[in-house]
């Protein structure tokens, strides 16, 4: 586990993470646009970096989640100062933003074009996922890049599994966050009934979990909206980026969504209302009208 480890992106995602990787015993070096969340690594034993190129000189491979495909795009494919510009041959890439298909095509490409095994792998799992080291990698790449990935993965998350080539781990996690986003919709609605209804939020929440659409997010989201406790585990103006995308790929493959359409529209509301800050969750002010007392 010495081989270099380059971390890029170390926000509330990628700071456990890397924090999981040094714990595990790897060599990680860390960069971020932001310098202070770099230094926040170096107490914990990671080699903090000024530039994506001295992170990525001599390691074996190179970790990134970022916000976006623009964010990607720069750290990636910039012709001076990216990875596929700094990294050596046979370097692996584990890509875990939360990305467009053709974005993660396109980065793909470049790598092969320089010898270097790009894995499109973003994850299923939020902050205290990431935290306790319990994230699932849906992962798109060649077999053999994943083979040589799968310790650091072991690191970081509880399961990988490999869902095809290039791309497929990107289209999957759209998938999959347009069902949460779905569901979180759909609770702000569940809650605002069971509310005006007079129900007891102890035994509703109980119910609802053991109910059939009981699952991780069920228990994790139905009490912070009966509480309204939204602090971020996952913010709403990044989910509203994901649905964003999944709605531009169901486009593109000619499918029609309409859940996911206003599921979409009511996030995209809450961000536009300033929202954007908070927890997906508190999609419950869009549904029910209400806004935070911030005061």
């Amino acid at each position: 586990m010495t081989q270099p480890v380059a971390f890029l992106g170390l926000g509330a995602m990628g700071a456990p993470m890397a924090r999981n990787l040094i714990k595990a015993g790897f060599d990680v070096r860390v960069w971020n646009r932001s310098g202070t969340r770099a230094q926040a690594l170096a107490e914990h034993g990671a080699t903090v970096c000024a530039s994506i190129a001295q992170a990525v000189q001599g390691a074996a491979f190179v970790v990134s989640i970022v916000a976006d495909d623009q964010a990607t795009r720069a750290v990636m494919l910039d012709p001076s100062t990216g990875v596929m510009a700094c990294a050596q041959p046979a370097t692996v890439v584990i890509d875990s933003s939360t990305n467009t298909p053709a974005l993660a095509r396109e980065v793909a490409a470049a790598a092969a074009a320089r010898g270097i095994n790009y894995l499109d792998a973003p994850v299923a799992g939020s902050v205290p996922q990431a935290l306790s080291g319990e994230l699932v990698f849906m992962v798109g790449g060649e077999s053999d890049a994943l083979a040589a990935a799968k310790p650091l993965l072991a690191a970081m998350g509880k399961q990988t599994i490999a869902i095809g080539p290039s791309g497929h781990g990107a289209t999957i996690k759209l998938i999959n966050n347009m069902l949460s986003a779905v569901m979180n919709t759909a609770l702000a609605e569940a809650v605002m009934v069971a509310q005006a209804a007079g129900l007891d939020p102890e035994p509703v929440t109980q119910l609802l979990n053991e109910g059939p659409a009981g699952s991780r997010l069920t228990r994790t989201k139905l009490p912070k909206v009966f509480k309204r406790d939204f602090g971020a585990q996952f913010q709403l103006a990044l989910m509203d980026k994901d649905m964003r995308y999944f709605l531009a790929l169901a486009q593109e493959l000619d499918r029609p969504v309409p859940l996911a359409s206003f599921a979409r529209s009511q996030l995209h509301a809450a961000r536009m209302a300033g929202l954007g800050d908070l927890d997906v969750s508190a999609v419950y002010y869009q549904v029910t009208g209400q806004r935070p007392d911030r005061s």
